[in-house]
């Protein structure tokens, strides 16, 4: 896909080094939540795993770790990020167990395959039938098979409400545009249905038995190590040009501000950045 700054579509492959030290920030969640995963089904029986929207394989590396007799397979549909995918694998020894496939969804459904395990990060809302995409997982489960999906949790805070300059509560005016970009983007899928957010029942009528959501926080109090910080930055400059028809002129002076490493007041010299939020992982099982 090609990326304008401006509409809702995404270009993954230019995104792919801030989507990387976003989830090796939360590796600490995912191994959590993976260990959790290994209490509901049993390792020893997991024997493949469907990574879907695997970006760059922070997670199927770690899934590896968690179950490991199984062979975990990277889903995704760019290519340079299953590049990424397969470069990891082969750094922490795991090649032999972490494998690559490209498939774009819906449509290559039929080519994944069955699995013990699927685990969905973040990447089902990606999908405009989401009820239709929650059936398709649910026939490619074994008997007694269990899905993860990771959808929903707490939008990320970094900054205190009031950061010195500007009106207070920037970053909970980001969230809310953050909220249109994501329904409009949501509206632009092929096929897009507008349905309610409820996961469990979304899960059981795709003829799977709920097993149980738990939400996993990551949380890095101040002062943050210069890689969160980097982190920090580069991810308020992804979202700058976004939000130039969505906050007003003054929040969009700020968050320029913040961008300014000039300014003491830059994120790239504040000492009170931090990073909160919690994500949410959904199970169901199979049978």
């Amino acid at each position: 896909m090609t990326h304008d700054h401006n509409s809702t579509h995404l270009d993954w492959a230019a995104m792919a080094p801030l989507m990387e030290r976003q989830a090796e920030l939360h590796s600490p969640l995912y191994t959590r939540a993976a260990a959790w995963l290994g209490e509901l089904v049993p390792a020893v029986g997991v024997r493949r795993i469907l990574d879907v929207g695997s970006g760059p394989g922070v997670v199927s590396t770690l899934l590896a770790d968690a179950f490991p007799a199984a062979e975990v397979v990277a889903v995704d549909a760019s290519p340079e990020l299953l590049e990424r995918a397969r470069g990891r694998a082969e750094a922490r020894g795991l090649a032999g167990r972490v494998t690559t496939l490209h498939a774009e969804l819906p449509e290559d459904f039929d080519s994944l395959g069955d699995a013990d395990l699927i685990w969905a990060g973040n990447s089902t809302h990606h999908i405009g039938d989401q009820r239709a995409a929650l059936a398709a997982f649910a026939g490619l489960l074994r008997p007694g098979g269990l899905i993860a999906l990771v959808e929903g949790g707490l939008y990320a805070r970094h900054l205190p409400a009031n950061i010195g300059f500007g009106r207070s509560g920037l970053e909970t005016r980001i969230e809310a545009a953050h909220a249109d970009w994501f329904a409009e983007m949501r509206a632009e899928l092929p096929d897009s249905k507008d349905e309610p957010d409820d996961w469990r029942a979304l899960l059981g009528a795709a003829g799977l038995t709920p097993s149980g959501a738990r939400s996993f926080l990551t949380d890095v109090p101040a002062p943050v190590p210069d890689v969160v910080r980097d982190q920090i930055v580069a991810h308020f400059t992804r979202l700058r040009h976004p939000l130039d028809e969505r906050v007003d002129a003054e929040d969009r002076a700020s968050v320029d501000r913040l961008l300014d490493p000039a300014d003491p007041l830059s994120l790239h010299r504040r000492t009170d950045l931090f990073h909160l939020s919690a994500s949410t992982v959904h199970t169901a099982r199979k049978g």
